[in-house]
């Protein structure tokens, strides 16, 4: 009886430490360090009004264009090593919140900023021109028209010099 006192009170204790450390952590995803939730740090601003998030195909369409723009770089032997140690789960969580977001969707985006989320991968400029094609294969194959796609790709833009340390 006593031991399972104590076990309890140790597992409650780690749950409690972890979600303090990491305010956005779900089942199923490694714990990061703490830092603040905000929309703010998806990068940018919303579009506003509906016609982006229409011409993804909403939600479902911006989980469909995550998965498979993370499931073609993963594939990708010049990049697929980046995301070998990546939590995957939390990435496509956070990944489909700001685009969400972005996208003016009703998110509200939980990841960490740009600069904290990219700062141990030393990403290179090939390494994100890589990821942008594997997002507009993505974009392409959901069917998002090209001028929606540059529009979406020239607001994603200004977040490159936080990503690419390299």
């Amino acid at each position: 009886m006593i031991k399972t006192l104590a076990l309890a009170a140790v597992s409650a204790t780690l749950a409690t430490t972890a979600a303090a450390q990491d305010p956005a952590h779900l089942p199923g995803e490694e714990a990061v360090a703490a830092y603040t939730v905000s929309n703010a740090n998806a990068g940018t601003a919303p579009f506003e009004g509906e016609a982006m998030l229409q011409a993804f195909h909403g939600r479902d369409g911006i989980d469909r264009i995550v998965d498979g723009m993370l499931d073609r770089s993963i594939a990708d032997p010049g990049i697929g090593e980046i995301f070998a140690l990546t939590d995957m789960v939390r990435l496509r969580r956070t990944l489909k919140e700001q685009f969400c977001y972005i996208l003016n969707g009703g998110c509200d985006y939980t990841g960490r900023d740009m600069v904290q989320s990219h700062a141990d991968l030393g990403l290179q400029p090939a390494d994100m021109g890589k990821l942008v094609e594997h997002l507009q294969a993505a974009m392409d194959q959901e069917g998002v028209p090209f001028h929606t796609q540059n529009r979406f790709l020239a607001k994603l833009a200004p977040m490159r010099r936080d990503v690419v340390t390299r």
